[in-house]
């Protein structure tokens, strides 16, 4: 219940204006001369992003800066503001955060994913896209054969689980599986940076080989395969460290945000969400797939902004779609943002008594030709009533190039959203 206190602090506040960041994962890409030389962005129908970027202003965003690997887990944290030299500890113990996990202070944390090796090369990293109930039984079997008081597995969404190793050390070298499909994997195993983390390396390689022994026969795999499925016959640890420090939203902006929410059907991002001292809503049917709930995340997000001060609404389908390689699809997940969260989530604010700042953006680029994660700057959007305009008409990765707010770095995005 709030107190006194609170309730004068929000009164004091009650005409400040509410901000939403609907961010489309992976949405930007590449030109595609199937498509008449554009990007999916540029192809794809989308009035709504169109229309917004009409009536506000736009730009380009660096997300990932110099020297980091352009993963989600960098991108979203740098439009939040963080400062990665600072707070950067890979997915892992943000992962842990997001499903409860109270990491100790050594405790090594790494994305654990459930993988499909082919022969001897890795067909693909989401093992076939994996359920969650499926994936529950693999990890669950895994921790009884190979977990200790030192390893332990936590079950996460489809094919993103938790890898926990007490006294594990940091410095080794992951290969995201996404950046390699159709690559031999024994190459890309766990490599140690320092003598140090030797043994570290050496423990997580052996986890790998020996979960390929399990899990080629396990039922669950069986059936799958007799289903013309890919089997999920190898896990696949990545992107550890240890718990990070990070400031809430309201302790950097604390004229601007006192309470908050995320909505994402993706692990990773509530991780962040919670560090960013963000409430995490869970919606019915978010999938982080291009079957997710759209209409359902645009209705929380509504309902979120009618008590809070800041909602970031993360949609994960564009980035999947790209990593798949699967260009129609992506156009799809793109004009289902902006019809079925864009459009009436904006109509649905238009007359809430407090004016609603938005914002567009992705957080980078997953090209559909290269099926990975690219580090080039993301066009992005910034409208609420009363800002004047600039002359972009169309929300894309070229058109935005010419927005007035020029080309942002990191913080500088937040920063400038935030001081309206």
């Amino acid at each position: 219940m709030c107190s006194p206190t609170c309730r004068i602090m929000r009164a004091r506040f009650s005409g400040k204006m509410k901000h939403l960041i609907i961010l489309g994962d992976g949405m930007a890409d590449w030109k595609e001369k199937k498509l008449g030389d554009k990007t999916l962005m540029q192809y794809a129908d989308t009035p709504n992003m169109d229309r917004l970027a009409r009536l506000g202003r736009t730009g380009m965003l660096q997300t990932v800066p110099e020297g980091f690997h352009p993963g989600s887990e960098v991108a979203n944290s740098a439009i939040l503001g963080y400062d990665q030299k600072k707070v950067y500890e890979g997915r892992g113990p943000l992962e842990a955060a997001s499903i409860g996990v109270d990491l100790a202070p050594d405790d090594l944390a790494l994305r654990c994913n459930l993988i499909c090796i082919e022969g001897s090369k890795i067909k693909n990293h989401s093992a076939g896209r994996l359920e969650t109930e499926e994936g529950d039984v693999l990890i669950k079997y895994l921790q009884s054969k190979l977990g200790s008081e030192r390893i332990h597995f936590y079950t996460g969404i489809q094919y993103r689980h938790l890898l926990v190793i007490k006294g594990g050390d940091k410095h080794i070298d992951c290969t995201p599986p996404h950046d390699v499909p159709g690559q031999e994997f024994r190459p890309l195993m766990v490599k140690a940076q320092t003598k140090a983390a030797g043994p570290t390396a050496a423990l997580l390689n052996d986890l790998i080989l020996r979960s390929q022994e399990l899990l080629a026969s396990h039922p669950l795999n069986l059936r799958r395969m007799a289903e013309g499925n890919d089997p999920a016959n190898s896990i696949w640890p990545w992107s550890g460290g240890f718990r990070p420090r990070m400031e809430t939203l309201e302790q950097q902006f604390p004229d601007r945000i006192h309470r908050g929410a995320v909505i994402t059907a993706v692990d990773l991002i509530r991780g962040i969400g919670h560090y960013a001292g963000l409430d995490c809503i869970k919606v019915k049917g978010a999938t982080g797939l291009a079957d997710t709930n759209y209409e359902g995340k645009a209705a929380a997000a509504v309902d979120a902004l009618r008590k809070d001060d800041f909602v970031y609404l993360h949609v994960e389908a564009s980035d999947e779609a790209g990593h798949d390689g699967d260009i129609p699809l992506k156009l799809r997940t793109i004009e289902n943002l902006d019809k079925r969260i864009v459009g009436p989530v904006c109509e649905a604010v238009k007359d809430f008594s407090e004016p609603v700042a938005i914002a567009v953006l992705p957080d980078h680029p997953t090209p559909c030709r290269h099926r990975t994660h690219t580090s080039e700057p993301v066009p992005f959007l910034i409208y609420y009533k009363g800002i004047e305009p600039d002359s972009v008409k169309s929300f894309d990765e070229y058109s935005c190039r010419k927005g007035s707010y020029h080309l942002l770095h990191g913080r500088q995005f937040i920063e400038e959203f935030m001081k309206h």
